[in-house]
C-alpha cells in the first residue's frame, strides 16, 4: 500500500492531517500555516476551503503546502471568516486531483465541505450499496462515502444528517467539516485518531495536533472526546455525544512515530513519551557499547532516553539531510541503492572503532534498517546493535495508516534473531508491549481491554474489518483524473 518511490518508504505513514478555523478574518491564511505544521502527516497533496458568509471558495493541489499556498493571490481568493484544510498521504492508486480534500458538495440545506484523517473499514460495502441506489462517485476516497450518506439521509439538520451517516460507518476517523453556519469537528467512538480544540482570541481552531496551534499562537483548549461532535458557530462551541459510550483506544503509534514530538496528545507530551520508551528499552535490552546513536529524526527522543538510562554517551553518529525531496528519480539499480545516502550519512568520527547502539522507532520491511546498519559498518563501527522503540510491527493497520501487507512486514516472517541476521546487526531488540504501556503510564496492558489501539503489534483490532475480511481493502475506480 505504500508507494516505493519515497525515500522513507520503510516507515508506516499517516494518511493525513486536518485543520479548521472559525471566526477570524484571515481564516485561510491561518489554515495554511496550520497545515505547514501538519505537513509530516501528509505530503502528497493539500487543500483549503473557505467561507465568507455568502459563498465557498476552494484551492487544492498536488504537492506540499508550500507548493500550493505560498502566493498572496491564492490566499486572497480564499476569502472568509472560516476555513478548513487538509494534507494527504496517498496509500493506494494514482495520486490524483479528484482525491484531494477537502471535498465539497451542495446539499438541500446548503454547502458542506469535509475532510478527514482515518479510514472507514466498511467503505467498499457502503459504496456498493450507494451506487446501487444511484449515487455517482467522483473519487476513490472513503470521505466521499460520508458525503453520499449525508445526501441520502432523511434527517433535517446538518448535524442530524451527519450523525445518521456516521451511524452507518465502521472505522477510525477524525473529521472536520465546514457548513454555512458552523465549523464541525468529530472523532470516532473509540477516539483512535487525534483531534484538538484551540482558541486564538475570539476565533476557534480545530487541528489534528497541538503543534499546529503553536504555529499560529493559539492556546490549546482540550481534545475532542472520543465519540464527540463539536459544532462551532457564532455562539461558541456546542458539544454533542450521539454515540454509545465505548472504551477509548487511541492509536499508540502516534506517540512512537506519527505525531510531531512537540505535540501534546491525550494529556501526554509526545517528546517525553518517546524518551520514556527509550528508557524502558534500555532497561529491557541493555548491551555493552560505547555510543548510542539515533536514526534521525524519529529515533532521537528514544535514543536520548536510552542513553540517559544506560549511562552510555549519546552522539549524532548519523546526520540527516533535511533538504531531500519526497520523491527521487531512480533510473538504475546502482543509483537506487545509493538512495538512503540522500537522506542519511554516517558521521565517521563518532562511529569508527566504536560499539554502536542504533535506536530507531520501528522496523517495517527492514530495507532501510539493512542499509543503515551497512552504512554504519562502512564508517568503521566495530559492532552494531539495533534497538527499536516499538514492539515488532507484525500486523497491518486498517485505521488510517499506510502499511504494507502482512506478508511484507519483516516481523510477521521472522523471529528477532532472524530479523537481526536479515538487517546485518550484531543484536536486535524491541521494547516489549508491556514496556510500551509502562512508558505511557499504564501498569500493564489489560487483556481484553487495552488502553490503546495496538493492533499493528498484537493483531487485536478493536473495530470490525468488514471490507478486509471480504478481500476489499481499497477501492479503485476506472476514471483516471488529471494531476497538477
Amino acid at each position: 500500500m505504500v508507494t516505493t518511490g519515497h525515500t522513507d518508504a520503510d516507515h508506516f505513514h499517516e494518511e493525513c492531517g486536518v485543520f479548521g478555523v472559525f471566526g477570524h478574518p484571515d481564516a485561510a491564511a491561518l489554515t495554511a500555516l496550520g497545515l505547514h505544521a501538519l505537513q509530516h502527516r501528509g505530503q502528497e497533496a493539500a487543500g483549503i476551503v473557505a467561507y465568507d458568509g455568502e459563498q465557498f471558495s476552494a484551492h487544492r493541489g498536488m504537492g506540499l503546502v508550500s507548493d500550493n499556498f505560498s502566493s498572496k493571490e491564492v490566499i486572497e481568493r480564499l476569502r472568509g471568516h472560516a476555513a478548513i484544510g487538509h494534507v494527504r498521504y496517498a496509500t493506494t492508486g494514482e495520486v490524483v486531483m479528484r482525491n484531494v480534500q477537502p471535498l465539497f458538495a451542495d446539499f438541500e440545506f446548503g454547502g458542506l465541505a469535509i475532510c478527514h484523517n482515518g479510514n472507514l473499514t466498511n467503505s467498499y460495502q457502503l459504496r456498493r450499496q450507494l451506487v446501487r441506489r444511484g449515487s455517482l462517485f467522483q473519487s476513490t476516497s472513503d470521505t466521499e462515502v460520508i458525503i453520499h450518506l449525508i445526501a441520502t439521509s432523511l434527517k433535517e439538520t446538518v448535524v442530524d444528517r451527519l450523525t445518521d451517516a456516521l451511524r452507518q460507518v465502521e472505522g477510525a476517523y477524525s473529521l472536520v467539516g465546514l457548513s454555512q453556519d458552523a465549523l464541525i469537528g468529530l472523532r470516532d467512538p473509540l477516539g483512535v485518531r487525534p483531534l484538538v480544540i484551540g482558541k486564538l482570541a475570539d476565533a476557534w481552531i480545530l487541528s489534528s495536533e497541538s503543534c499546529a496551534l503553536d504555529i499560529i499562537g493559539a492556546n490549546f483548549v482540550r481534545d475532542v472526546e472520543a465519540g464527540e461532535i463539536v459544532m462551532i458557530g457564532p455562539g461558541g462551541v456546542k458539544s454533542l455525544k450521539p454515540f454509545d459510550p465505548a472504551a477509548k483506544r487511541f492509536c499508540v503509534f502516534e506517540y512512537i512515530y506519527f505525531a510531531r514530538p512537540d505535540s501534546v496528545m491525550e494529556g501526554h507530551s509526545v517528546y517525553e513519551a518517546r524518551k520514556r520508551i527509550g528508557q524502558e528499552l534500555a532497561r529491557e535490552a541493555p548491551v555493552d557499547a560505547d555510543v548510542v546513536v539515533p536514526v534521525p529524526d524519529s529515533g532521537v527522543p528514544a535514543a536520548l532516553g536510552y542513553a540517559a538510562e544506560s549511562g552510555i554517551p549519546f552522539e549524532l553518529g548519523i546526520i540527516r539531510n533535511h533538504y531531500v525531496g519526497r520523491t527521487f528519480i531512480e533510473p538504475t539499480d546502482q543509483i537506487r541503492h545509493l538512495g538512503v545516502r540522500l537522506k542519511h550519512n554516517a558521521n565517521r568520527a563518532d562511529l569508527e572503532g566504536k560499539r554502536v547502539i542504533l535506536v530507531d522507532d520501528s522496523i517495517v520491511r527492514g530495507t532501510t534498517s539493512t542499509k543503515i546498519v551497512d552504512m554504519v559498518r562502512r564508517a568503521g563501527a566495530r559492532e552494531v546493535h539495533m534497538r527499536i522503540s516499538s514492539p515488532p510491527t507484525s500486523h497491518p493497520c486498517f485505521y488510517g495508516i499506510a502499511t504494507p501487507r502482512r506478508d511484507q512486514l519483516l516481523a510477521s516472517r521472522f523471529d528477532t534473531a532472524a530479523m537481526a541476521e536479515f538487517i546485518g546487526a550484531d543484536s536486535l531488540a524491541f521494547v516489549s508491549i508491556e514496556g510500551l504501556y509502562r512508558a505511557m503510564g499504564e501498569p500493564r496492558r489489560q487483556p481484553g481491554a487495552p488502553r490503546y489501539c495496538d493492533a499493528c503489534f498484537t493483531g487485536d483490532y478493536p473495530i470490525p474489518l468488514i471490507d478486509a475480511e471480504n478481500g476489499k481493502v481499497s477501492v479503485q475506480l476506472s476514471l483516471l483524473a488529471e494531476t497538477v
